[in-house]
């Protein structure tokens, strides 16, 4: 009796050690699978950010680069037309003020002359002629650098009245002018190039009242 208990005992043993033997090795069989399973999700992940990673080919790298030289080099041209512009804009306003200055020079030799034709005791100065001469070829050299400065005299005999050119500084009743039509230059205009110097000052015409009109005014009138 006390034998077969004894047998019995190890055979519980033996069976009971069997079973967590068995379960521990079903755990870790277990354990095993899900690691290799979250593996295989991860492996593509990870190779998906080796893709991502990648680094660019030569071509792609040519290709950059030479986007970013056309780019540079569109900007140095814009930078350059800038500056071109902005030179010529300077040399222009210099010598816009410098020509409108000097105009005074002509306006100046025409005042003497004027002056000199007027005054009753230097007309029968015999040097007075000579005098003259010369203002008149110190004027006409001036003229000449003008011109080829681009500075010219605005015309006005017999034109009609431009606001864009022209000064109307007194009207004239002339029936025999359009109305508008420049009877006298009271002071030059000059263009230079296409920019305005300075207008005209001008007298214009402008239509009379007939006779008639009066007669018909007055009668209205009374």
């Amino acid at each position: 009796m006390g034998a077969n208990q004894n047998f019995f005992h190890r055979r519980s043993s033996n069976l009971i050690r069997t079973y967590y033997i068995a379960s521990y090795m079903s755990d870790n069989n277990k354990q095993n699978q899900d690691t290799n399973k979250e593996k295989e999700t991860k492996a593509p992940e990870n190779q998906n950010d080796k893709a991502e990673s990648k680094e660019p080919t030569l071509k792609e790298k040519l290709q950059e680069t030479e986007e970013k030289l056309l780019r540079s080099l569109a900007e140095v041209e814009n930078q350059r037309r800038r500056f071109e512009k902005e030179i010529k804009d300077a040399f222009e306003f210099g010598s816009f003020n410098f020509a409108k200055e000097s105009l005074a020079i002509l306006d100046n030799l025409q005042r003497a002359k004027d002056a000199i034709k007027n005054d009753e005791k230097l007309k029968n100065n015999k040097d007075i002629d000579k005098f003259l001469e010369n203002i008149n070829i110190i004027e006409k050299d001036l003229v000449s650098i003008f011109e080829k400065n681009r500075i010219k005299k605005i015309e006005v005999k017999e034109k009609k009245f431009d606001p864009n050119f022209h000064q109307a500084m007194t009207e004239i009743e002339d029936n025999n002018k359009d109305q508008g039509t420049i009877l006298h230059e009271i002071q030059a205009g000059y263009m230079l190039g296409e920019r305005l110097l300075r207008p005209a000052l001008v007298s214009v015409s402008k239509r009379g009242v007939s006779k008639d009109q009066e007669k018909k005014d007055k009668k209205e009138e009374k």
